[in-house]
């Protein structure tokens, strides 16, 4: 288990923008965890690079934000808005923790950054997962997400059930 920072609570550790190294530790991130998880590979970790740089590039920007769970400039965690405010329709994109903060809050921490951020701009938040993640699912439905879609794809370099799990703003009806 990698020895993190202990701060008096995660929030501590919970950076906004971009942080120089953090495209490579994200990308690492997903790539270590969906190879064990689910056997993704190169094309995987590929497109995570590949967007998050694009996505990073852009900021900061109206809409969008970035928020990072930093240790000793070492990101371990992350969470990412890529809204469209004219369709006021918000992406939630690369969450992932590492294992070693595992229940300790961080999770739950940068989600609720990432949903006040959104719920002061947008009416709903949307994002793509997959069947089988059920720590991740019952994360997002503790949120308030519901799973709208289902159905078998590729987006991710291998054959998964797809899902997409929407949220509406709080105080927007269901």
């Amino acid at each position: 288990m990698n020895k993190v920072a202990d701060p008096s609570s995660p929030a501590d550790c919970i950076r906004e923008g971009y942080q120089p190294g953090c495209i490579g530790d994200v990308a690492s991130l997903h790539a270590r965890f969906y190879a064990r998880a689910s056997g993704f590979g190169v094309f995987f970790e590929r497109k995570v690079a590949a967007e998050l740089g694009d996505f990073a590039q852009s900021l900061p920007a109206s809409g969008k934000a970035l928020w990072l769970y930093l240790d000793h400039g070492r990101t371990l965690a992350s969470i990412a808005i890529d809204g469209d405010e004219q369709a006021r329709v918000a992406h939630l994109r690369w969450f992932i923790v590492d294992e070693s903060l595992h229940g300790r809050g961080v999770g739950r921490a940068l989600l609720a950054h990432a949903l006040d951020f959104v719920d002061a701009r947008f009416d709903e938040t949307y994002l793509w997962t997959f069947k089988g993640l059920d720590a991740a699912r019952h994360l997002y439905e503790s949120h308030g997400f519901r799973l709208t879609d289902e159905a078998e794809g590729s987006q991710w370099g291998r054959a998964v059930v797809e899902q997409r799990f929407s949220r509406r703003r709080v105080g927007i009806g269901s």
